[in-house]
């Protein structure tokens, strides 16, 4: 499938209405057996995180999209998770949507122009602000994944943070999607340089003026971290359907580790 060359500057493609999607969700969320805990709630929008607990579990895993709203692909992918009801074995905390202002405008940024994934160092944003309160509140993680998508890719990639150097789940994953999937074959992505669909950023945090939700995440809880980034200039059921392989294979790797 090639690229459908309508991005130009900025993302053009499909867009979708962001408080059905949340809604949706939420009752999904509720008929499997999670627990919610609104963290924001405005007149222009509400923020909510959900966890469930697996009795006996030791390992703890985090999930969130929806931090830019002009990346569509993985609010729906998650709807389709709670509905499949697809989960590792594991206590897990899932927050769906964190920019709903954003995907009102189908901008990157909020309502108010910020880019929340370059504020979880300054904490300009209310989103971001309360989105911390309620991070702050959860355990040490093994693993985080965020589903994200890239206006200017030729294919999908993922940025793998490890600073422990566990055992990385990028290879196999990536491995898994080439023969359904372009794989990005760029030598340098957002100046980082990148191969055979992978990218690890190599930095020291203090260094960075403007910190990522998965920097913070590195930073103060979580032990490594997985950023998927579905290239955008593709129809949006592909690219849901790509987050979905990358997150249900990784699925099969935690539970074999």
């Amino acid at each position: 499938m090639r690229r459908l060359g309508k991005n130009a500057g900025r993302y053009l493609g499909e867009t979708i209405e962001i408080e059905r999607v949340q809604a949706e969700a939420h009752r999904l969320a509720f008929a499997n057996g999670w627990e919610c805990d609104t963290f924001l709630t405005e007149p222009a929008m509400t923020l909510r995180g959900y966890r469930r607990a697996k009795p006996g579990a030791t390992r703890n895993f985090y999930f969130s999209t929806g931090i830019h709203g002009d990346e569509p692909s993985g609010p729906l992918a998650v709807l389709q998770l709670l509905e499949a009801n697809e989960w590792p074995e594991a206590n897990l905390w899932l927050v769906p949507c964190l920019n709903p202002t954003g995907f009102k405008l189908n901008s990157r940024f909020n309502a108010d122009g910020i880019d929340l994934n370059r504020d979880y160092r300054h904490f300009r944003s209310r989103e971001v602000q309360t989105h911390l309160e309620w991070l702050k509140t959860l355990p040490r993680l093994d693993t985080c994944i965020v589903l994200h998508e890239d206006w200017e890719a030729n294919g999908f990639y993922i940025y793998e943070v490890n600073p422990h150097n566990l055992p990385s789940l990028a290879e196999p994953i990536i491995v898994s999607m080439r023969d359904h999937f372009p794989i990005e074959d760029a030598d340098l992505v957002d100046n980082w340089p990148h191969k055979g669909g992978i990218i690890r950023p190599h930095f020291k945090p203090e260094d960075r003026p403007e910190w990522a939700e998965s920097l913070w995440l590195i930073v103060n809880k979580a032990q490594r971290s997985y950023t998927f980034e579905a290239p955008s200039d593709f129809p949006l059921d592909f690219r849901v359907k790509a987050h979905l392989h990358a997150v249900r294979h990784a699925f099969k790797l935690l539970r074999e580790l």
